[in-house]
Parts: structure tokens; C-alpha cells; sequence
């Protein structure tokens, strides 16, 4: 099957997947991203409204799936959270409507993506080839980025004027060649990413891209750039990630299985043996692990205390509407970021948990049963993975803008399960009676 676009709205994923790095040099990322993802959330209703009127190749795949419609109801529940924070804490209008913005440009992506995906004739090969040309550009761009530091080029070449549009900082405007980590002073890169474990979240995806890739060469392309980008990064979470995420799976449907289920169970057996040294060896490295940037995994679990106690005695409903800036303990960072299910604890309180809680899980149950029944379930099993352990780290809704190549698959595959359901019930259907 051509990997090439075929339609208007594969060229349009197509054109600004491929373009990452020239919008990375303007600055203009962050808007690019909230930007496609509205006006493909129009053409995905216009072409609903208007059915068989619209030309041929932009007519829409089928009705809006009903796991769509819950994403779109736990974003609707987020932004009446919101407002209700807003009011509980007398924010104010002008702080309201910031808010609203960025609930715009943030939480429903994680719905409009999705939807077009889903609804606009979008196939995977296309998005699944043009990161692997983006990972071609990554390593022609790389060596650049890799010497900067050590022949004196500055670590932020400049900040784009369209930070006036308002954004969480300065660093999603900016372009970088490097930064240096302010605990150690070691060089660490973030690529077009706002910072580098970020870059180390983009590099998986691009490694469980590359992996569906058919043509070998640029199947390496997407491999050595996801890669290099979670090793420049050095970040611990990407590396977590590249084992996890890759491998969880395509063992998971070995696991469902007869013969592996009789492996595990011989293993299981086994613990009395030799599980007290592998208890002690996990223990080992988990330290290991958590003391590879000791003031880094203090300052989060520091703001994570903070946000659990001040949502609990403060605002257990609806939250406090917004974050606030953390105290010197935590470095000034704000409180309700590093995390995305204590933030949302802290700033919509248990209704904006749950809406995001809900269609997560079961958006995550139904892949995971895909993935034992279908190869084509690993890809997205592998997407969601990574979506769970980047909310252990970050705010999942202030870098959807970057990971909308990954949410379009994630509605890609909800309307190849359609498909599927659809003619596996039609063919049983048809088959004849028993006499």
C-alpha cells in the first residue's frame, strides 16, 4: 500500500509532520499544533454535515465512534471544571478566558485529534512514513545540535515573537541548540522539543513509529533518530520508555497464550528460589534510578506532596482552577505541574480526574484487548503506553501540540476497530442457520 498522501487531509498531516524542524526554527510549534488541530476538527464535522456533498476523497469513513464521543465528554467535563474552579476561587473573567485558551490549546486536542483520525480518510501509513522523513531530518539536523555545545554556539539561538499569542513559558517559543542541566552543568539536548525529557517522550514515538515501518531504510531512519533522542536527552524516563513501550506489546500476545502462561506459572514457581535476589536487585536499581538526578526526583515528589495535601484541605470537587507558583523548597516551580494526575487533583479537583481518568482507561482496556487479537493494536497499545508514562513526569495536556501525530493513529485505529467489528458481525450475519 502507497505511503504517499492521496487525499486533502493526508497532505495536510503529511506536509506538517514533515515540516516539524521549519516550524521548530520560527518558534511557531506551539501554534501550529492547536491550529491543525482545529481546523481538522472542522473539516472532520464538515465532512459529517455534509456527507455525500463533499468531494469524494474527503468524505467522512463513517459516524463518529462512540469512544470518540466519551473523550469529547470528559473534555467537556474538564473545561465545566474549570470554570468552576474559576468562580469557586473568584479568579475572575480575564483569568477565565485565559484559562478557556488554554483548555483550547491544551485538553481538547486530546478529543479533535482523535476525531479526525477517526472520521477523515487519514491511514496510517502516511503518518507512520512521514515520521520516519522527520527522523531523516533529526539526524541530518543532529550533528549540528551535537557540536554546538563544544564549539561555543550559544545554547537559545532566539524566542519567536509569537510568544504574544500566550503559552505556559518562553521555552515553547524558543529555539535551542543544547541547554545545560542547572544540577550538574552537563550539556543535554532537546531537539525541537521545549526540554529534553520531552525530547526523550518524542523519541519513543518515533521508535514505535518506526517499528510498523515497512521499507527498511527509512525504518532505520525513525529508529537511530528516536534513539539518539532519547539518549541526548538523558532522560531516565525515556529510557524506561524505549524497553517498556517496544516491548509490552508484542509480549502481551505471547502472554495470552496457553505455552507462555505455563512459562510464567514455572517462573512464579521458581520465586521461592531466587525471588528474594531479585527483590533486592529491583530495589537496587530503583535507587539507582532515583538517585541519577537526586534533586530532580526531590523537587517532584515534593510538589506532588504539596498538591495532594492543598487538594485535599482546599478544594476537593473542582480544584483551584489553575496552578501556583510553588514555594523555594521546590525551586519556584509551580504547584499542579510535573504530574499530570496531581495536577489534576490540584487544579480540577476529582470531577477533571475523572474525566480525563475515564476515557483513558478505557480507551487503554480496549487496545490492550485489540493488541492480543490484531498486530495492529501494538502501535497504539505502544502510543498509549507512553501517554501513561509521561503522566508520571509531565502535564500531559501542555505537550499534546507535539504528540498529535500519535493521538491521529490513536482515531486511526479506534475506526480500523469499527471496521472490523463491523464486518466480523455482518459475516456472521450471513453465515446459514444451523439445520
Amino acid at each position: 500500500m502507497k505511503a504517499a498522501p492521496e487525499n486533502p487531509a493526508e497532505k495536510i498531516v503529511w506536509t506538517t509532520l514533515i515540516w516539524t524542524w521549519g516550524f521548530y526554527a520560527f518558534g511557531s510549534l506551539y501554534v501550529v499544533g492547536p491550529v491543525l488541530a482545529w481546523c481538522l476538527g472542522a473539516l472532520a464535522f464538515l465532512s459529517l454535515f455534509l456527507g455525500p456533498a463533499i468531494r469524494s476523497d474527503l468524505r467522512a469513513t463513517g459516524p463518529v465512534p462512540w469512544l470518540i464521543w466519551l473523550w469529547f465528554a470528559g473534555m467537556a467535563v474538564m473545561l465545566f471544571a474549570l470554570w468552576t474552579g474559576h468562580i469557586d476561587w473568584g479568579l475572575g473573567l480575564k483569568k477565565t478566558i485565559k484559562s478557556s485558551v488554554g483548555w483550547a490549546k491544551g485538553w481538547a486536542l486530546l478529543a479533535l485529534f482523535p476525531l479526525a483520525g477517526a472520521v477523515l480518510p487519514i491511514r496510517r501509513e502516511v503518518l507512520i512514513r512521514a515520521q520516519c522523513i522527520l527522523g531523516l531530518a533529526t539526524l541530518i539536523i543532529a550533528p549540528l545540535l551535537l557540536v554546538a555545545p563544544f564549539i561555543g554556539l550559544p545554547e537559545r539561538i532566539f524566542t519567536s515573537p509569537l510568544r504574544a499569542v500566550g503559552g505556559p513559558g518562553p521555552e515553547y517559543f524558543s529555539v535551542y541548540l543544547y541547554t545545560l542541566d542547572p544540577a550538574s552543568w552537563t550539556v543535554r539536548w532537546q531537539f525541537y522539543a521545549p526540554w529534553s525529557p520531552f525530547a526523550a517522550i518524542l523519541g519513543i514515538l518515533m521508535v514505535l513509529f518506526a517499528l510498523e515501518e515497512r521499507h527498511r531504510g527509512w525504518m532505520i531512519a525513525g529508529l537511530g533518530a528516536g534513539v539518539l533522542m532519547i539518549l541526548a536527552s538523558k532522560s531516565r524516563m525515556g529510557l524506561v520508555g524505549l524497553v517498556a513501550c517496544t516491548m509490552g506489546p508484542r509480549l502481551l500476545p505471547l502472554i495470552a497464550r496457553t505455552w507462555a502462561w505455563m512459562m510464567v506459572s514455572g517462573l512464579m514457581a521458581s520465586l521461592a528460589i531466587w525471588g528474594s535476589f531479585a527483590i533486592d536487585a529491583g530495589r537496587a536499581g530503583i535507587q539507582g534510578f532515583r538517585s541519577a538526578r537526586a534533586d530532580s526526583t526531590r523537587v517532584r515528589e515534593t510538589l506532588q506532596r504539596i498538591a495532594w495535601e492543598r487538594w485535599q484541605n482546599d478544594a476537593v470537587w473542582f480544584g483551584h482552577g489553575t496552578v501556583q507558583p510553588g514555594p523555594h523548597l521546590v525551586e519556584y516551580m509551580p504547584i499542579g505541574s510535573h504530574h499530570t494526575w496531581y495536577a489534576l487533583l490540584f487544579v480540577k479537583g476529582v470531577v477533571g480526574f475523572f474525566a480525563f481518568f475515564i476515557p483513558f482507561v478505557v480507551h487503554f482496556l480496549m487496545v490492550t484487548v485489540d493488541t492480543v487479537r490484531s498486530s495492529q493494536g501494538r502501535l497504539p497499545l505502544g502510543i498509549l503506553m507512553t501517554f501513561l508514562l509521561l503522566s508520571f513526569g509531565e502535564n500531559i495536556e501542555i505537550e499534546a501540540y507535539l504528540m498529535w501525530p500519535a493521538l491521529v493513529l490513536l482515531g486511526c485505529h479506534i475506526r480500523e476497530m469499527e471496521t472490523r467489528r463491523d464486518a466480523e458481525q455482518a459475516s456472521a450475519a450471513s453465515r446459514p442457520l444451523p439445520a
